[in-house]
């Protein structure tokens, strides 16, 4: 199964057989494109899909020793994402099926990052709870098996990885933001400043973190940004989104009786939730899994995966194609 992903700035493609697993995977990142301007730009980033899409494919083909007329199927990510990025890959995908006379499948792109821990040793088995965190976006699902989600929570307005970026724009530190934030902290005095935990203080498993980007913006304006008060807030902000993050997660586990964690995207990469997650699960006995670190970011092999995943459910789709930029998981019909 061939796998392409263009929802935002990664192009990507993989290999994966459903006897030997992962075969090959090639990623290029669009960074270096958007980095001037502190956040991605759709039209950059479809034209950029457009250049290396087909030779990362043939990269990845070549690395797998696979050829076209091997292939069973391609999997291409259909939303949510990015109108434009998510066309590019779209065309690509039902174009090259078509034309080896192979079924294609619209994966949705969520879906590609709650199994991308099924890649790893050991899986985990269904039924988990699932916390889905990326620049995209924030929520919480109990997933009972392939295709059977309920979403428990989500964001009311900005994603965390959104967030995570406009706070490291705020204070100078570049795109993207996580890994500059989380590079900043780590010199940071994590009694400065002590930020709010946003919507933690009521029930529900909802969240919403403009109101901790507004207090960034605030802070910054309030003090002049040298070295070590530009770690400090950053030390101030990672920590407020990390508690926020696992308080619900604690809640969500509390409430759903699940003893399997699932996290994932783009967030899921970022060591001190990891390590809280580890440490806070592990004490009630709750079970945590991750991707590896860059499965965590967008990828090819997780819409491999998942393609391969409902091709054995369905003979694949009919000509033609369509995206969706906005897409719930809740939409997905079940696997099993």
């Amino acid at each position: 199964m061939l796998g392409i992903e263009t929802s935002c700035d990664d192009t990507a493609a993989a290999l994966y057989d459903g006897g030997r697993g992962l075969l090959a995977h090639r990623l290029y990142s669009q960074i270096d494109i958007h980095r001037d301007f502190g956040g991605v730009v759709p039209e950059l980033a479809a034209r950029d899909h457009i250049q290396k899409l087909l030779p990362l494919v043939a990269a990845v083909m070549a690395a797998a020793g696979v050829s076209r007329e091997q292939l069973d199927g391609v999997a291409y990510t259909a939303g949510p994402g990015l109108a434009g990025a998510l066309l590019v890959g779209a065309a690509v995908g039902r174009s090259l099926a078509w034309s080896l006379g192979v079924p294609a499948v619209g994966v949705h792109h969520m879906e590609g990052h709650l199994l991308a821990p099924m890649l790893e040793d050991p899986q985990p088995q269904f039924p988990f709870l699932a916390l889905l965190v990326s620049g995209g976006h924030t929520l919480l699902a109990d997933v009972s098996g392939p295709g059977r989600y309920r979403i428990l929570g989500e964001s009311l307005d900005d994603a965390v990885g959104e967030a995570f970026d406009k706070a490291a724009k705020l204070l100078g530190l570049g795109y993207p933001g996580g890994p500059a934030i989380a590079a900043a902290a780590q010199t940071g005095d994590p009694r400065r400043f002590r930020f709010p935990r946003p919507m933690t203080d009521r029930p529900g498993l909802d969240f919403s973190f403009s109101g901790l980007k507004t207090y960034t913006l605030n802070t910054v304006r309030d003090h002049q940004l040298e070295a070590q008060t530009v770690a400090d807030i950053a030390c101030a902000f990672q920590t407020a989104a990390v508690d926020t993050l696992v308080i619900k997660v604690k809640r969500a586990l509390a409430a759903s009786g699940h003893r399997r964690l699932v996290v994932a995207g783009g967030v899921g990469a970022n060591k001190l939730l990891r390590q809280r997650l580890l440490d806070e699960c592990g004490e009630f006995g709750v079970a945590v899994y991750y991707p590896r670190p860059e499965f965590c970011t967008d990828n090819g092999a997780m819409i491999a995966y998942a393609g391969w995943l409902r091709l054995q459910a369905c003979a694949g789709e009919e000509p033609g194609f369509t995206v969706r930029p906005r897409w719930s998981l809740e939409d997905l019909p079940a696997l099993d």
